[in-house]
């Protein structure tokens, strides 16, 4: 059901929740379980009894060393044996946990049982050669089963992973092993990507002739790609070798709640990646219960997150919820738009996914394509959409909930970080839905837009979006730089998390996402969201996306620099772009001044999908690019 109301960007449409998806959902009453959530330590420790703990905590929360905030203090716990052990004991024990299709059409299942045998195996081999808790273990593997296998079995041990994206260049990868002091490598021979087959072992062992931490590489034959034996063959050996024989048994580390969990690299969308270090049982009891109850996880639910493995959404989100709450996966290798661009909608079809997880950057993508793809398929078996990564357009919204969702699917657009582990503003199922804005914030987290004082600003004005609450699956630091930690989150307004992002609250209390602070537009005194502006061009039935930056003009301070990729059949003229100006000042009003427009056929971002604004800055200005080791091209 729609209604109209006034918010931002001329947004009137609310969609509300229909019988069915209340009568299904895991919370059915939204306001209850928010004014739940404000008794903190009941309510996470509520979520946290889920679980099969070695020994309970002592204490849910202990702030009194802000902000190295430590959850469930003294409790005794093991991710992987909760992921996949105790789920052999019950009905799940040959359920399908990990599905993997690639774009070849192979695919594999791997039962719940099956996942407990090889995890094990692999624990024992990497055991026997030396790797124990503490120690860091890269991957360099694709979206394939055996990257999984790999992290679950770090976790068996307690040794802290670190994955590395497959995509990444030899410079960034060595950079990230380097710094974590990996002490084993797991790679593979390939990956397939739009029919062609890419040389990881290649990329790997030019990256070992500078990585001199690493011991030991483990190679996994994945594709079937010929193998060159390296100048460091004396350190390598095949995966399938190094767990021939090692018993499917293994006695999990009982690990303390606070103990490393992993050490993830953020995608550099704003300059040199950090080294973001996650804990153990904060994160599971986060992950966990975000997924169950934004995408209303039942039983016979089939789960597709189509993020990389290599990023946050896919350690969260594609791992290990999933796991966690006994549901299958699906783990997809290739392009969404090879061989062509119904790929996607294709495997939804012929497996019956029922809950999909994506980004916006791939939902404009397809909308290039226009409606015809998702319209040859039969989408039935969806229930649940949802979306990651950057703020959705209302228009990409409108898009995905009418083509994909047939109007009957809620989209839950997430707002989250590589920081944050977890969720922290979404809707619920049974949430009022506004197409652009990620709702309010998780119950049990406390958000708020604040100036620059910290003072929270006034509804419709923009400001920072700031975190005043600690949250379980909260990051506890950046690797060896407690410093900058410090510095670039909790500084600047004490007493809470400074996100980085901008943002606006409407009558409804509800968070639209206006992009980083450091992309804010000031134009004539007043602060414009780079997302605002970006929708309102990407509403214009011409453009399929759009990114702007803000170029310093002597009267107005700044003015819009646009730069669009156009749907087929346009093409940048003197008509379109006084119709594109005329349309944008409509949606926005006076203040969005617009300099220049150009045509463009890509878009700088990083591999998790994110537009590089600062990229196209320093172009445009002649200044150093910066790092760009995460660019996709």
């Amino acid at each position: 059901m729609v209604r109209d109301t006034d918010v931002l960007l001329h947004e009137r449409r609310i969609f509300e929740p229909d019988e069915e998806t209340i009568q299904n959902a895991n919370v059915k009453d939204w306001e209850a379980e928010i004014e739940k959530g404000k008794d903190l330590e009941k309510y996470w420790a509520e979520k946290a009894q889920q679980f099969e703990w070695f020994q309970k905590w002592d204490k849910v929360l202990d702030d009194s060393n802000k902000p190295f905030y430590k959850w469930f203090v003294n409790g005794k716990i093991n991710l992987a044996y909760n992921a996949v052990d105790r789920w052999i004991h019950t009905e799940k024990r040959n359920q399908i946990a990990i599905l993997y299709v690639n774009e070849r059409g192979d695919e594999r299942k791997i039962t719940y049982y099956e996942l407990y045998r090889e995890v094990n195996k692999f624990a024992n081999a990497l055991k026997n050669l030396g790797v124990k808790k503490g120690d860091k273990v890269s991957m360099y593997l694709p979206m394939c089963p055996h990257l999984m296998v790999s992290i679950l079995a770090c976790n068996k041990i307690g040794a802290i992973h670190s994955v590395v994206y497959s995509g990444l260049s030899v410079g960034a990868f060595v950079e990230r092993m380097n710094d974590a002091r990996a002490k084993i490598l797991i790679t593979a021979d390939g990956t397939f990507r739009r029919g062609k087959i890419i040389d990881l072992k290649k990329i790997s062992d030019e990256a070992m002739l500078q990585c001199p931490t690493i011991e030991t590489v483990i190679v996994v034959k994945h594709t079937g790609n010929p193998i060159k034996t390296s100048e460091l063959s004396g350190k390598e050996i095949f995966y399938d070798r190094v767990i021939e024989g090692e018993p499917a048994e293994f006695e999990p580390e009982p690990m303390d709640s606070e103990d490393p969990l992993f050490l993830l690299y953020t995608s550099g969308s704003t300059g040199k990646p950090k080294g973001v270090l996650h804990t153990t049982a904060g994160y599971m009891v986060g992950v966990s219960t975000t997924m169950k109850d934004i995408f209303d996880i039942q039983d016979n639910d089939l789960w597709w997150c189509t993020a990389d493995i290599g990023w946050i959404t896919g350690h969260s989100y594609l791992i290990y919820a999933p796991l966690l709450l006994g549901t299958t996966t699906l783990v997809y290798e290739g392009a969404p738009d090879y061989p062509d661009p119904g790929i996607w909608w294709q495997i939804v079809e012929k497996y019956g996914v029922t809950k999909f997880y994506t980004a916006p950057t791939a939902i404009r993508h397809l909308m290039r394509y226009g409606d015809k793809y998702p319209n040859i398929y039969n989408l039935s078996s969806l229930k649940i959409l949802g979306t990651v990564g950057e703020p959705i357009n209302p228009e990409a919204w409108i898009w995905y909930h009418k083509n994909v969702g047939k109007e009957k699917c809620p989209i839950m657009d997430t707002w989250w970080q590589t920081e944050t582990g977890m969720h922290l503003i979404s809707p619920l199922p049974v949430s009022p839905l506004k197409p652009g804005s990620a709702t309010r914030a998780f119950p049990g987290v406390e958000a708020d837009v604040v100036d620059e004082e910290g003072n929270p600003v006034p509804l419709g004005k923009g400001g920072f979006l700031v975190i005043k609450t600690p949250w379980p699956a909260m990051f506890r630091t950046l690797y060896k730089d407690e410093e900058r930690f410090i510095e670039a989150y909790w500084k600047d307004i004490p007493g809470v998390y400074k996100a980085g992002d901008m943002a606006r609250k409407d009558e409804d209390g509800y968070f639209w996402i206006q992009g980083r602070s450091d992309d804010v537009l000031k134009i004539a005194g007043h602060r414009i969201g780079t997302a605002e502006v970006e929708s309102a061009f990407v509403s214009h039935p011409a453009v399929a996306e759009a990114a702007v930056i803000g170029k310093d003009d002597p009267i107005k301070g700044q003015v819009i620099k646009a730069f669009l990729i156009l749907k087929e059949g346009y093409h940048l003229n003197t008509d379109l772009i006084e119709d594109l100006k005329r349309h944008v000042r409509h949606e926005l009003g006076p203040v969005a001044v617009l300099g220049e427009i150009e045509e463009v056929q890509s878009l700088p971002k990083t591999r998790s999908g994110k537009i590089m604004r600062r990229v196209l800055r320093a172009r445009e200005l002649g200044e150093d690019v910066g790092d760009t080791s995460t660019l996709e091209e």
